[in-house]
């Protein structure tokens, strides 16, 4: 007599809880989709627009993250190197080259949530286009360490993995025809342990 009710209940909180799960599941492996990568710099400009798909909504949401719109800048994010390697706490880093035409930029280091990383207080922990050393040509070199380095120096904590968050502001590159031929910096790995 309690037997068939049993079997739907079951049936009912295991369909229940598998739809949470890999709601969440989406949530935390996806901004959405559309995604570019641009030497290994990803960004997701169809993810700030009033068109988005719904995980990219859901994900906004959840993270409480304000998103520019597509005229006012474009965020991209590198998990790796020039060679593919995790970026990582214990290694240093050089960032070389130019970005897209843009007003203004901001860097930092984050953690995987995005958010941004304390190398301690007193420490260049974020650069922007305002402050950082320039050669002739407009190219630049930032030094990523735990260590301090002359010139252009972000310091980053002795932790794990980390990203390193570009975010260009009042850039051409946001809206959809500037988003082909875009150069970007190289992260290139000079050393581990120092």
């Amino acid at each position: 007599m309690f037997r068939a009710p049993l079997i739907i209940a079951i049936a009912l909180i295991i369909a229940f809880a598998g739809g949470v799960l890999s709601a969440l599941s989406m949530l935390n492996a996806s901004v959405g989709f559309g995604a570019i990568e641009v030497a290994g710099w990803r960004a997701f400009p169809a993810a700030q627009m009033a068109s988005a798909d719904p995980y990219a909504k859901a994900h906004r949401a959840k993270g409480g993250r304000l998103l520019y719109g597509s005229a006012e800048g474009l965020q991209f994010t590198a998990l790796r190197d020039a060679e593919g390697l995790t970026l990582t706490g214990t290694c240093s880093y050089r960032m070389s080259g130019r970005t897209p035409t843009t007003r203004l930029w901001t860097l930092y280091a984050a953690d995987a949530e995005g958010n941004p990383l304390n190398a301690g207080p007193e420490l260049p922990t974020a650069k922007n286009s305002q402050t950082v050393l320039r050669r002739r040509d407009g190219s630049f070199d930032i030094v990523i360490s735990r260590t301090a380095k002359a010139g252009n120096w972000l310091a980053i904590p002795d932790t794990g993995a980390f990203q390193l968050v570009l975010t260009l502001l009042d850039t051409p590159a946001a809206a959809s025809t500037g988003l082909s031929g875009l150069s970007m910096p190289v992260i290139e790995q000079i050393g581990c342990g120092q």
